[in-house]
């Protein structure tokens, strides 16, 4: 997710995508790229310069950063590319899979416009700061790798036959990353076993919202939206789904957030105002306190009860919109543990045509909850049994059916609310 503030790029989504989830940026790069290219110590004392100003831990993670500077500017390097080596391994230190470079080619991908048309399979990863394995934090909904039954949490072992033990986020990425109608195999390890996907790469058109009104022989009319990505349109096609809604007088609302990735900020707070109508929706920590406060303005829509499902792959904005309901309960909340991913990133260009992405803040909730690492714990716990899946993994239109377990317990606490309303 990312907000323009100073200048600057700032995003909250897990920064290591496929080329179908990465974030467009527009930046301008520096008129001084020849030097940098001469001047390999420069870009290397430009990165470390922008940690230095940025980053959100003062201490650095506990590394003296002053120390670092002084190791790596003491080094020779022959070219550019020894100093991009150099680069990953000085940000390495600060054990954040969040604060990453990117080559120059690296850095085009991420020109790519989330509202746009996006290219690859349909993932979002990242790198466990603990294991250090590259693990999917979601499929987006109707890609490839959705539909060919990857699921949050998948442990990637193996990209096209290469081991990823040790492979940098970024070379990962661009294994997975590729053509349309070219395929990518990955071994994945879920639950301790192994599973080998073949998938064909695509060119995906994402359509962030899927609304629909049912009739329910208790509850009257529903309306059930999946919301699947925070893009762009994702609040304007929100409001058009909510005003139909109240067109039809529905009983209530059941919003979908499961497997969804994040996106933007400024989406997940526009949807947050049509739900709740006064107090704070998130507020941005850095370093240093308090940078900025994001509150309801009046503009709710609705007042009918709310019902969301999240899962463990509902992470960065749908954390920030869920935990925001949930604090002002102004929702229920079923499912699952969402995935705990709630910093913040400035993502910039550098001198010579390279980039980064560095962690500048951290979110918390309008209760002052830290998202990063915990994520939302629901207010019902339902967890779908290994039967429950297989029947979504088959079948993937029974999502947000009579068949899809988690739909049915939200109907029945619906329901519930309806009633005592």
């Amino acid at each position: 997710m990312r907000i323009t503030k100073r200048g600057l790029v700032l995003s909250t989504t897990a920064l290591a995508i496929s080329s179908v989830a990465i974030t467009g940026f527009g930046l301008r790069f520096s008129q001084s790229q020849a030097f940098f290219q001469d001047s390999p110590k420069e870009i290397i004392d430009e990165v470390w310069q922008v940690v230095n100003r940025n980053y959100v831990d003062g201490t650095f993670n506990g590394e003296d950063w002053r120390e670092v500077r002084t190791e790596y500017l003491d080094k020779q390097y022959k070219d550019k590319e020894e100093a991009y080596t150099a680069i990953r391994e000085m940000l390495k230190k600060l054990n954040d899979p969040y604060t990453r470079f990117m080559n120059p080619e690296e850095f085009k991908s991420m020109q790519i416009d989330t509202s746009g048309e996006l290219t690859g399979i349909g993932i979002q990863i990242s790198k466990d700061e603990k294991t250090q394995e590259i693990v999917v934090i979601s499929p987006i909904e109707d890609t490839p790798a959705f539909k060919a039954g990857i699921v949050s949490k998948d442990i990637i072992r193996e990209i096209d036959g290469k081991s990823t033990k040790g492979m940098e986020l970024n070379d990962a990425v661009s294994l997975i990353r590729g053509k349309p109608n070219t395929s990518v195999t990955i071994l994945i390890e879920r639950g301790g076993k192994t599973l080998n996907f073949n998938i064909t790469r695509a060119t995906i058109e994402i359509h962030p919202v899927k609304a629909r009104i049912d009739t329910d022989s208790k509850l009257g009319k529903v309306d059930y939206v999946r919301l699947v990505q925070f893009s762009g349109n994702a609040a304007a096609e929100m409001k058009q789904a909510i005003i139909q809604g109240e067109k039809d007088n529905v009983a209530g609302y059941i919003l979908d957030l499961r497997s969804n990735p994040g996106g933007l900020l400024y989406s997940s707070v526009e949807i947050a105002r049509m739900f709740i109508d006064e107090g704070k929706i998130v507020t941005t920590v850095d370093r240093v306190g308090e940078v900025d406060a994001h509150t309801a303005n009046k503009t709710a829509l609705t007042k009918k009860p709310v019902v969301v499902l999240v899962d463990g792959g509902s992470a960065s904005a749908s954390e920030i919109l869920s935990g925001a309901l949930q604090d002002h309960k102004r929702a229920t909340i079923v499912g699952t543990q969402t995935f705990g991913k709630g910093l913040v990133q400035s993502v910039r260009g550098l001198g010579d045509g390279s980039g980064m992405a560095v962690t500048i803040a951290k979110y918390l909730t309008p209760d002052g909850r830290d998202i990063n690492k915990h994520g939302i714990t629901p207010d019902v716990v339902y967890e779908l049994t290994d039967a429950d899946k297989e029947v979504l993994i088959k079948d993937r239109e029974k999502v947000g059916t009579i068949e899809d377990a988690q739909f049915k317990k939200a109907i029945e606490i619906l329901t519930q609310q309806v009633a005592k309303k």
